[in-house]
């Protein structure tokens, strides 16, 4: 784990409220890592919800092979993390150790092993020590606390790998009256600094909220947010073995569950969970390893959003265009090769790009009037825009990435020692 803190973090983690019904314990089982907890353990209350979206890799992890075996049965008990070991590539080995983490949590409460949620991030390639694994779980089982400020502080803390920072945000919202005049909160908490691409990242995502959600409903609440949010960063274009996001349903502020997407409330609580999954996501890319700059990169008049998307991720994934941001470097012909090699319809000639405000081309060409020094301006910032429009109908999105400077290198080069 990192000793510098990205320039891009946070001022403090945020003061995370109380989700009812949530309990959480952390432990230092020494994985991989000293002086420091790497293992752990969320548990929820009988009758909670759950929903998963796990990565697109065709060389999972055993805990992603673990939790798609047990997602849809849509409910919950408990949730584990261990940090420094991804349990990944360690054939019958790891499928043994995922099947012990949850048999030593479920004996412990007295659930059943598939009532439990597994995560591990880490190495590739090395097999969990179970012993250690073992001796940590059964010692979290003693330490649960209710959710708060310090014990939310503490699980980001324990889930860190190359992260530079701890990573949590909340969402609350308040209907009215008619609707029941219940208030629910949403708390997340992430992981995730490089590997990072969409199809998620080297990241993990745990989103709790205390309202009673129908296992189906909550499976496309999460599934939505999570493509306008973690599908939509990129620090190094590469998707891990691992990456996960659950969002768990307590019920604690509820006897009325939302089970339907037709439900007045469900737009207002989706929208809880979009914010707290994109404030997630957008500090996962502020934590890039080695990022000086945050980034958000725009498309507009593509052919549909998804070919907007495409057209961005191009953008935001190049070398060469990070490499420039990263030295306020006002190369914009990077970003008309982007552009032309993303496969997606576009006009040249009616092609615009944007620098911050500064319009830079136009018409296939340079625009006049640009001035490369107010576009230097602009990227010597640590937050910087780009802006195309393609020209050809009216699709749009935007990702967010971060510039790729030499201490990406450093990190990546001495990662396993």
């Amino acid at each position: 784990m990192s000793e510098i803190i990205s320039p891009l973090a946070p001022a403090s983690f945020p003061d995370l409220p109380p989700v009812g019904g949530v309990q959480l314990a952390t432990f230092e089982a020494g994985i991989r890592y000293t002086n420091r907890a790497d293992l752990m353990l969320a548990v929820v209350p009988e009758g909670s919800t759950v929903a998963g979206v796990f990565t697109k890799s065709l060389c999972p992890s055993a805990p992603v092979d673990w939790c798609r075996s047990i997602i849809d049965r849509g409910t919950a008990r408990a949730v584990v993390c261990n940090s420094g070991n991804a349990n990944a590539f360690t054939g019958e080995a790891g499928q043994t150790s995922a099947r012990l983490a949850a048999d030593t949590i479920a004996a412990a409460f007295g659930f059943e092993a598939e009532d439990v949620q597994l995560a591990s991030t880490g190495v590739i390639g090395e097999t969990l020590p179970d012993d250690r694994m073992v001796e940590g779980l059964t010692a979290l089982s003693a330490e649960l606390a209710p959710s708060h400020a310090s014990t939310w502080h503490a699980a980001a803390d324990a889930i860190r790998t190359t992260d530079t920072f701890a990573k949590g945000s909340s969402a609350e919202v308040q209907f009215d009256d008619e609707l029941g005049g219940e208030h629910f909160t949403v708390v997340g908490i992430a992981k995730g600094s490089g590997m990072i691409a969409p199809d998620m990242a080297t990241m993990l995502g745990f989103v709790f909220t205390d309202a009673a959600v129908a296992p189906d409903v909550l499976q496309t609440m999460l599934a939505d947010t999570v493509v306008r949010s973690y599908n939509r960063i990129t620090v190094d274009s590469d998707t891990s073995t691992s990456d996960s996001v659950w969002l768990f349903a307590t019920g604690d502020a509820s006897d009325n569950p939302i089970t339907s997407v037709d439900d007045p409330r469900y737009a207002g609580l989706r929208e809880c969970v979009l914010g707290v999954n994109l404030d997630l996501a957008h500090q996962i890319v502020r934590d890039g390893e080695g990022a000086t700059k945050f980034i958000h990169v725009t498309v507009t008049g593509a052919e549909n959003d998804d070919a907007a998307a495409t057209i961005a991720l191009s953008i935001a994934n190049s070398p060469l265009v990070k490499t420039a941001l990263a030295a306020s470097d006002a190369n914009w012909g990077r970003i008309v090769m982007g552009v032309g090699k993303a496969g997606e319809k576009a006009d040249r000639d009616s092609l615009q790009i944007w620098i911050g405000d500064e319009l830079v081309a136009e018409n296939g060409w340079e625009a006049a009037g640009y001035s490369e020094e107010r576009a230097t301006e602009h990227l010597v910032k640590d937050e910087v825009s780009i802006r195309v429009d393609v020209g050809i109908a009216d699709g749009e999105a935007t990702v967010w990435t971060c510039d790729l400077t030499h201490r990406y290198i450093d990190i990546n080069a001495g990662y396993r020692s």
